[in-house]
């Protein structure tokens, strides 16, 4: 039961309930350990986007920084589009 969204007295606080969650991405030798944070929204603005994983860094970062994020109905489905974005461009930053 999820009773935590109760504490939310007015849709527009947009209460969530925070997951964490690590990965870590292999360039060559080098191994850049990403942290995701997933919110699940007890009331989200758009029904089909329960869920939204962003990570903590950045890729492509010499050309258009990007910030691998995802979004859906469940945890799993943010997640996994997340996890998805962050192989999607190489990490630039600092070793």
């Amino acid at each position: 039961m999820n009773d935590w969204g109760f504490a939310q007295t007015d849709p527009s606080q947009r209460l969530a309930r925070v997951h964490l969650f690590s990965i870590v991405k292999v360039q060559g030798d080098r191994e850049v350990e990403f942290t995701i944070k997933v919110k699940e929204y007890y009331t989200p603005a758009d029904p089909a986007a329960q869920f939204f994983a962003q990570a903590d860094k950045q890729t492509n970062q010499h050309a258009a920084p990007y910030t691998p994020s995802g979004w859906g109905l469940t945890l799993y489905e943010a997640l996994a589009r997340c996890a998805k974005e962050i192989n999607r461009f190489p990490y630039q930053g600092p070793d």
